[in-house]
């Protein structure tokens, strides 16, 4: 998000203060991402959005707020890369649209650390708000996998734990490596990922063959 022009620019008040709260709420994803949340501060948020200390105050009342909007906000860049590929997908097979899916999730991942950060792993360290938060946006992501899924290797319905597992364990995958400073090469943990995924409905063997088709 770039800074505004100084001086008399001709842009409304409403633009300036959208423009504002958005390079705030980045200015926070990269601090945090560099720093932590403890260490992250008012002030340093400001100097990065370059949006002064007075001005910060406009949009949120402390931190924690800024950072409960920073979260919302990168969550729903997620929810957007996987609904704009499942879209993509509509009417494909269930298999090619979850690897797919999971695919674009963590290329979008690999390329913005800090955002995989915030998401993934700042989310559960901020505090019990936050935490409640981070588990029901987890679930949120329960349908896209559900949709079509086809019933276990030996025909029985897959029981809704397991979407839920699935999911959850996909994204305690992807912390522990965000946490390891792995953020840049997620992208490289595709196929264990799909494995992962894939198994618990298709069985192994199939996974597989899916994962290197």
């Amino acid at each position: 998000m770039e800074r505004l022009p100084r001086g008399r620019h001709g842009l409304s008040p409403e633009f300036v203060a959208q423009n504002q709260r958005e390079r705030l709420i980045a200015g926070l994803t990269e601090v945090l991402y560099e720093v932590g949340y403890q260490k992250t501060t008012v002030s340093l948020i400001g100097a990065r959005a370059s949006v002064s200390k007075s001005d910060f105050y406009k949009h949120f009342q402390s931190k924690d707020e800024c950072f409960f909007a920073a979260y919302e906000a990168a969550i729903e860049q997620i929810r957007k890369v996987v609904v704009d590929t499942c879209a993509a997908q509509k009417g494909a097979d269930w298999a090619p649209r979850v690897r797919d899916g999971i695919s674009a999730l963590l290329v979008f991942l690999a390329a913005d650390p800090a955002l995989a950060s915030i998401s993934l792993v700042e989310g559960l360290r901020a505090g019990r708000g936050v935490y409640d938060r981070y588990q029901a946006a987890v679930e949120s992501f329960v349908p896209y996998l559900r949709e079509g899924a086809p019933a276990t290797p030996d025909g029985a319905p897959v029981p809704a734990a397991t979407d839920e597992a699935v999911v959850g364990g996909i994204a305690s995958l992807l912390g522990r490596r965000v946490l390891a400073g792995e953020a840049e090469q997620i992208d490289k943990l595709l196929p264990d990922v799909l494995e992962f995924a894939l198994t618990p409905y298709l069985g192994a063997a199939e996974a597989r063959r899916v994962i290197a088709a």
